[in-house]
């Protein structure tokens, strides 16, 4: 059975919310998971494994603060590839979003047959 269609928009654009969160502030995962949870409904399962590819892809580095509550915490920063990913995603879901709200316009209701006045 397929998956519904919000949660292939949310995993679609799931990457590019990522860069846009980062491009605000660098941040450590966790807190990455808990905005994007908050705000689109992605859970902490769904945005590790994707911090790892968009490392490995070059879009964000790590480094590490010290914290005084526990162990250390992995900040991820966008890398210039991860600005210029955001800025091509930016562009191109824009364009994507124009469009599908194109679609979703209300349709006008047909006008009412006007009555042929036969002479």
């Amino acid at each position: 059975m397929p998956e519904p269609i919000d949660i292939q928009l949310k995993k679609g654009v799931l990457g590019l919310c990522v860069l846009a969160v980062l491009a605000r502030r660098e941040n450590y995962a966790y807190e990455i998971a808990s905005l994007l949870s908050g705000a689109i409904g992605m859970g902490e399962g769904t945005i590790y494994p994707l911090m790892r590819r968009m490392q490995t892809d070059g879009l964000v580095e790590t480094y590490l603060v010290e914290s005084s509550s526990g162990p250390s915490r992995k900040y991820y920063r966008l890398t210039p590839a991860g600005h210029q990913a955001l800025k091509a995603q930016s562009d191109e879901w824009r364009g994507f979003a124009r469009a599908v709200d194109a679609l979703l316009e209300p349709i006008a209701e047909p006008a009412e047959p006007q009555p042929v006045n036969e002479a």
